[in-house]
């Protein structure tokens, strides 16, 4: 069992930045556990914005956030971050941090694939 805690979300003005955290813990938690970071607005459905496929370091990032928002993980404190830089207004949603031990590459972009979800955090952009 995987528990996901995300912090860090809040109201930012158009342009500036915010830093998202996601804790983990748990049992089954281990460096092949993939992580990853998705949106949701209502009325839509649950959008990929970045993983990390394991801890192998490599991270892969929905085109429309390339550029500006940056997924780290460290694999010593079990955290999963979003470093989001020059926020639109587009980027407002509540962002969840998720993860899922056994789920291969070619999944990683869809949210069926994986088992533990965190509560998310709202990130509101706006002037």
């Amino acid at each position: 069992q995987v528990q996901l805690v995300e912090s860090g979300g809040g109201l930012v003005q158009p342009g500036g930045s915010l830093r998202l955290s996601c804790a983990a813990s748990g049992r089954t938690f281990s460096r092949q556990t993939s992580m990853a970071w998705f949106r949701q607005t209502p009325g839509k459905d649950r959008e990929f914005v970045g993983a990390v496929f394991r801890s192998g370091g490599h991270t892969y990032y929905a085109d429309a956030v390339k550029g500006r928002f940056t997924i780290s993980r460290d694999n010593a404190k079990n955290a999963l971050f979003l470093q989001m830089n020059s926020l639109k207004p587009e980027d407002t949603a509540l962002y969840y941090c998720a993860a899922d031990t056994q789920i291969i590459l070619s999944s990683i972009r869809r949210p069926e694939g994986y088992s533990y979800w965190g509560q998310g955090t709202q990130v509101t952009v706006s002037s």
